[in-house]
């Protein structure tokens, strides 16, 4: 596959005099200059002093400065969808960010950047060959948003008769602003599973909890025998990609890896509003209403893919610079080759960062 030149992802901005960050940690802030190398980056000091031209950079839904004079422009960073190898909450560094001047990609209660392109940007055959070829390119290499390794690929079982679906249902991190800002009546990840049980009652269940969660970082471990009763199998070291290629179906509350599954041809219902619900590609569980009618068009999976991966988010490459999706595919695959792993000052941070997102309540 043929890498091209620097993304031309992100929709055009309106020209600014400087980008303020807000709430950034100091890694964060420095991270911002290379993700948003078009204009100045500071640090937001005074509020009342931010000039008319210039914006506040926030940190997904996280609310802004007091005393912002009227008018200012707020945008919303998060990471993108093609990431790292490894976790964010361990501090590797992110390839791929999102800034949105709308709203923010999970946030199913206002409209987001995305959303906007993928209700109203027109897609040319280019860009859908472009797509579909990022597409065919990730599955290829087994790519999704973290890239971790696993002991193994997921295996059918002896207790899985064949013939008998297997449904796998990712977990999510419950305290997560996608959930806050784009679940439903679903609210968790005991709610989903038992949701799912009562959707296929005689389907196999397959249960990936986050990795985050796993791994001690972040909240919405379930335990007891109760929550163990509601799924036939529990994976924690799977590699995501092989796991959604081994599987009939997906469901989901609002996770990236409903997503991912769709690049696989795989079937996904989701029980909440995440940003590929709504485009006739999912079977929508938990939809809203207003959600329904704000997009309310048919996109094809390659209209997703391009918008999503090639429209929406930023790249920069391992030093910062300016990059392209199909760049970053590159540099992912690079990194798993080399069996990337963490430092061990990292490894011994992580209980440090595991009580700290806790005490914030992530």
């Amino acid at each position: 596959m043929t890498t091209a030149g620097p993304s031309t992802a992100a929709p055009a901005v309106a020209p600014v005099r400087r980008v303020h960050t807000w709430g950034f940690s100091w890694r964060k802030h420095r991270l911002a200059a290379g993700f948003l190398a078009d204009c100045r980056v500071s640090r937001l000091r005074d509020p009342a002093g931010v000039e008319p031209r210039d914006a506040v950079a926030l940190w997904g839904s996280a609310a802004p400065p007091p005393g912002l004079p009227p008018g200012v422009a707020l945008w919303r960073l998060e990471d993108g969808f093609l990431r790292s190898v490894g976790l964010g909450a361990d501090l590797v560094r992110p390839l791929s960010w999102v800034v949105d001047r709308l709203g923010i990609y999970y946030d199913a209660g206002a409209p987001s950047d995305l959303e906007r392109l993928l209700a109203q940007e027109p897609i040319d055959a280019a860009l859908r060959r472009r797509a579909a070829a990022l597409r065919e390119a990730l599955v290829a290499a087994g790519l999704t948003k973290y890239n971790l390794g696993g002991a193994a690929p997921w295996r059918r079982p002896a207790a899985c008769a064949p013939g008998r679906p297997v449904v796998l249902v990712p977990g999510q991190v419950e305290s997560d602003a996608s959930i806050r800002h784009g679940a439903g009546a679903v609210h968790g990840n005991l709610a989903l599973l038992r949701a799912v049980r009562a959707d296929r009652p005689q389907a196999w269940i397959v249960y990936k909890p986050h990795p985050d969660v796993v791994a001690g970082l972040r909240s919405g471990r379930i335990d007891g025998a109760e929550e163990r009763a509601v799924y036939d199998e529990l994976v924690t070291d799977a590699p995501m990609a092989a796991l959604l290629e081994a599987v009939d179906e997906v469901q989901v509350m609002t996770s990236l890896a409903g997503f991912e599954a769709l690049l696989r041809g795989r079937p996904v219902s989701t029980h909440g509003a995440p940003f590929y619900a709504g485009w006739g590609l999912t079977r929508d569980l938990g939809l809203p209403p207003a959600v329904a009618a704000r997009r309310g068009r048919m996109r094809s999976l390659d209209e997703l893919v391009a918008c999503a991966l090639l429209l929406y988010p930023r790249y920069v490459d391992a030093a910062g610079r300016p990059s392209s999706a199909e760049a970053v595919l590159a540099l992912l695959q690079q990194a798993r080759q080399r069996g990337a792993r963490l430092p061990a000052w990292r490894r011994a941070l992580r209980p440090l960062l595991g009580w700290a997102a806790r005490r914030r309540g992530g």
